[in-house]
């Protein structure tokens, strides 16, 4: 994840951006999805800012070597259209560039950056997701389901039988924040790193939702002359 999105995470998790229907009443069968109730609870979005704040600096050197990265790829770039094409890059690694080298190198400084970054993301996760079996487990005894399976199990259901929404409320009433800083030596396992990629996608179409909405606004109409007086 581009870590300039931890500071905006808990705008892009609201109900708005990450949409789960709310107050679900259900009888027998329900469906949750994991990744969405993790996204929306209050304690991720609070990591999430903690994790931006507390990297800020990081943040800003990454934007610098994502513009000397940008930099270097325009000078690839021999048509000059401002778009490198495989055909451009397929060229320059037959010519052995220079260019090629550096640009790997500030990537790697790029991974370097942001492991620490990541690690608290995967971190906070793992912290969330260890209250979820409780969670779905509290909701299971309050709406009496005896099945929940996951929406994609659905050729179609109707609103109430999601119940992701419940879980994320039972999530924010039993863990409602979690510690950033992950022990010495601490690891992710296999389960959490794909939990923590769905919950990153998710962030990442959220963003692009609320940016494609902001271009869809009609700019504001300037504002019309008040009339002058006829001049004699």
């Amino acid at each position: 994840m581009n870590i300039r999105n931890t500071a905006i995470v808990a705008a892009l998790l609201s109900a708005a951006a990450i949409s789960a229907p709310a107050n679900a009443q259900v009888s027998g069968i329900a469906t949750a999805d994991t990744s969405v109730a993790i996204a929306r609870s209050k304690a991720l979005g609070t990591a999430y800012q903690q994790i931006g704040t507390q990297y800020a600096a990081v943040a800003q050197q990454m934007q610098t070597k994502r513009q000397e990265i940008n930099n270097l790829n325009a000078q690839l770039d021999t048509n000059k259209d401002k778009e490198l094409t495989q055909a451009e890059l397929d060229a320059a690694i037959k010519a052995k560039n220079p260019l090629l080298t550096q640009i790997d190198a500030k990537q790697k400084e790029m991974n370097t950056l942001q492991d620490p970054v990541i690690l608290a993301q995967l971190y906070a996760v793992e912290q969330i997701a260890l209250k979820y079996e409780a969670a779905q487990q509290a909701v299971i005894t309050a709406k009496r389901i005896n099945v929940i399976l996951a929406p994609d199990a659905f050729v179609w259901a109707p609103e109430s039988v999601d119940v992701t929404a419940a879980i994320t409320a039972e999530l924010d009433k039993a863990v409602p924040s979690v510690p950033i800083t992950p022990p010495a030596g601490w690891r992710p396992s296999r389960q959490i790193g794909a939990l923590y990629q769905q919950i990153q996608q998710l962030i990442s179409a959220a963003a692009q939702q609320q940016a494609a909405a902001a271009q869809a606004r009609p700019a504001a109409a300037p504002a019309t002359p008040a009339p002058q007086p006829e001049s004699r």
